[in-house]
């Protein structure tokens, strides 16, 4: 990165991750211009991202707590969702560049902190949502449904979801490259849990949804596509996934 870079977008898996992008021995901060904007869209804790606004805000620099929505393929199209936070003139400083990857950027208002949480809670129904198409597909697998016609049938009716017609031709096919992998709902349905008891709010679902995912990466499929917690409900009633087969 050279010298007096304006803008800079930190997009890594956590807070520690960011924190030494930007201000570890090897970080970013020192080439950056006085003033620069730094937009930060890991997915953390809001507290780690007030942690990080207020460190780069001694360094004399704009925060934008910018989560984003929208995967890989939404990366690649410039067409990710952006839940931001921070102040009028880091949003504004920032514009252009969450132009260039956003379809809609999202203000939520200054606060650093506020695009985290919503992100957050955007990733307890991502991660209940997957666990769930995985239980659906395995309960029809186990009774007998041939998992391509409930694919087809799901797909075409009001139990749909945008995860189960995302992910589950992933199981269909046996690809388990990780597009998202388990480890990243280990990761943030464990923030979910940490927001909810911050708040003193019950979230049984999503507790439920992170002991699937811890399940399926304890039996070594952390690092597959997060399609394949369904491996959690194969260890629990003994399905064969159709590519197993």
């Amino acid at each position: 990165m050279p010298e007096g870079t304006e803008a800079v977008l930190v997009l890594v898996v956590n807070a520690q991750q960011a924190d030494a992008a930007l201000f570890g021995p090897e970080g970013a901060a020192p080439r950056l211009a006085p003033g620069a904007v730094i937009v930060v869209s890991s997915t953390m804790a809001p507290e780690d991202a007030r942690k990080l606004a207020a460190t780069a805000e001694a360094h004399g620099f704009l925060y934008v707590d910018a989560p984003v929505s929208g995967g890989a393929v939404g990366a690649r199209a410039g067409a990710m969702t952006v839940m931001g936070s921070g102040s009028a003139a880091a949003m504004e400083k920032a514009a252009p560049l969450l132009g260039a990857i956003a379809k809609k950027v999202w203000n939520l208002g200054e606060a650093p902190g506020l695009g985290s949480t919503m992100k957050v809670v955007h990733q307890l129904l991502a991660g209940v949502h997957i666990a769930v198409a995985a239980e659906a597909m395995a309960l029809g697998i186990k009774s007998g449904v041939d998992p391509r016609m409930l694919f087809e049938i799901v797909t075409g009716a009001a139990g749909n979801s945008w995860m189960f017609e995302n992910r589950m031709p992933h199981v269909l096919e046996g690809d388990e490259t990780p597009r998202s992998a388990v480890d990243i709902f280990v990761k943030d349905l464990a923030l979910v849990g940490d927001l909810a008891r911050s708040v003193a709010f019950p979230a049984p679902l999503a507790a439920q949804a992170h002991q699937l995912f811890v399940s399926a990466r304890a039996q070594g499929h952390g690092g597959k596509d997060d399609a394949f917690v369904i491996r959690a409900y194969q260890a629990l009633s003994g399905i064969a996934l159709p590519k197993d087969t």
